[in-house]
């Protein structure tokens, strides 16, 4: 079987958390800071915060940005339900705005409407499947409207926009180091910003509030990474780049041999770099190519066949999507992984070509 996620890993990692373990240092501590001062700098800001996973890097942002009750924060409803639940641990509420059918992320122009409708507090915009929001107008949008703009960039460690790195742009940004994702930790996230006072409140919410040893000024949690997975993820981070390119080069080659068929494959516009965390294709028998790829060896998977307003979670809360509705009922996501081969890259084409 193809499967549609593969960890790559090497004695690098291995050496790295042996070198850990002797240490006896496995819990917070000084690779983590290394880990986190190598991310920041990859991506071009000046601070990182380790965490320990996607989830509790988004809620501790959002906390660090002064988000809370009765504040409303505008995102996508085509993500991973973990976008929302953030803002909802916050006890802030989420306010959903449509996507954009070409690149699945957050349209500017409906953003704009709703935001304007609902006197949103921040803006959350996801960086879906690897490519970059459109975030020009999304940053002039929060600027006009005086709001935080916070990136989702859990499924997309080095994609750029207009040249520069995710996780740059905004007041705050978000990754998850999962084990699907394009560079892993295990479990882990990280928090990247330029803005010192939400450096410093993040740090101090993800460590129970701590200010010193016993001394704790506010409430917090335990988000914290440890050494262990940041070891992981300082090797993981050095072969990103190999990663990425080979990611990109899986990608093409779908394109090319997609392109015959009915099927709508991925886009790229031209200011964007995208890093294919999933090569999402849109298929109107989606079910039935699904069940024809596994016949045939290959995994595929669904992200996300419910829009996150429709979760039972979420039941009652009222919004006009319905691009990202008919792309809930639509998508397929196929392997692009870095340890594919060129036979299973030619198998995956011939496969979905037959079907076609």
């Amino acid at each position: 079987m193809i499967y549609i996620a593969n960890p790559s890993f090497d004695d690098a990692e291995k050496d790295a958390v042996t070198d850990v373990l002797d240490s006896g240092m496995i819990a917070d501590g000084e690779v983590v800071r290394s880990f986190e001062t190598e991310f920041a700098d990859y991506c071009g800001t000046k601070h990182g915060i380790g965490t320990s996973n996607g989830t509790t890097a988004l809620h501790a942002a959002l906390e660090a940005l002064g988000i809370g009750s009765g504040d409303r924060v505008l995102t996508t409803p085509f993500s991973f339900i973990a976008t929302a639940n953030a803002i909802r641990f916050t006890g802030a509420e989420p306010v959903f705005a449509d996507i954009d059918p070409e690149t699945y992320n957050l349209d500017p122009d409906a953003a704009a409407t709703v935001a304007r409708e609902h006197d949103v507090d921040a803006i959350l915009t996801v960086h879906l499947y690897g490519l970059a929001s459109d975030l020009q107008p999304l940053s002039d949008l929060a600027d006009d409207l005086g709001v935080p703009l916070i990136e989702d960039a859990a499924q997309a460690h080095g994609a750029t926009y207009r040249g520069k790195r995710v996780g740059s742009f905004g007041d705050v940004a978000c990754f998850s180091f999962y084990p699907t994702k394009n560079m892993t930790t295990g479990e882990g996230g990280m928090i990247t910003t330029d803005r010192d006072d939400v450096a410093e409140r993040a740090r101090r919410y993800i460590n129970h509030g701590r200010t010193g040893k016993y001394e704790h000024a506010e409430l917090g949690h335990n988000y914290r990474l440890t050494n262990i997975a940041a070891a992981i993820g300082r090797e993981q981070l050095k072969k990103l780049p190999g990663y990425i390119e080979a990611r990109r080069s899986h990608a093409k080659a779908f394109d090319n041999g997609l392109s015959g068929t009915s099927l709508v494959t991925p886009g790229e516009p031209g200011d964007r770099e995208h890093v294919y965390h999933q090569y999402t294709i849109r298929a109107p028998d989606r079910d039935d190519l699904i069940e024809y790829l596994a016949d045939s060896g290959v995994s595929a998977s669904v992200y996300y066949p419910t829009c996150i307003h429709n979760q039972p979670a979420y039941g009652g809360v009222d919004c006009q999507v319905p691009r990202a509705e008919e792309a809930a009922a639509g998508v397929l996501s196929i392997p692009v992984h870095p340890e594919l081969s060129e036979s299973d890259v030619a198998h995956i084409v011939e496969v979905i070509q037959d079907y076609a």
